[in-house]
């Protein structure tokens, strides 16, 4: 399952209101670190599609949600769950880091 890309007005439909967890992952076409987990999130979305929902949130595009939510640097991983944030992840890190934190959370 691909990741799905979510946007200011989309947010609180797509991860608020979602019956699964979801990832968002906070990003920018300048930032290297973001492509490097890019393709790693992209594998845990196929791998874990049963348990959470890998969301993809373009800080230049759409600035008011991660201002929201206290985003200072990218990239940075929001762990929604019940329409709450339940876990927070700042800096690129390996795959197996990245689902250790999700399953720690979910």
């Amino acid at each position: 399952m691909p990741t799905k890309k979510v946007t200011d007005d989309n947010f609180d439909t797509e991860v608020m209101k979602s019956q699964k967890p979801t990832i968002v992952d906070f990003w920018a076409e300048w930032c290297g670190p973001c492509k490097q987990i890019g393709p790693i999130l992209e594998e845990i979305s196929d791998e874990m599609s049963n348990e959470v929902t890998i969301a993809k949130h373009n800080i230049d595009e759409e600035p008011n949600t991660p201002t929201k939510f206290g985003v200072r640097g990218i990239p940075t991983m929001l762990l929604f769950k019940a329409g709450e944030l339940k876990a927070t992840k700042v800096g690129a890190t390996t795959k197996s880091n990245i689902v250790s934190w999700i399953k720690e959370n979910i």
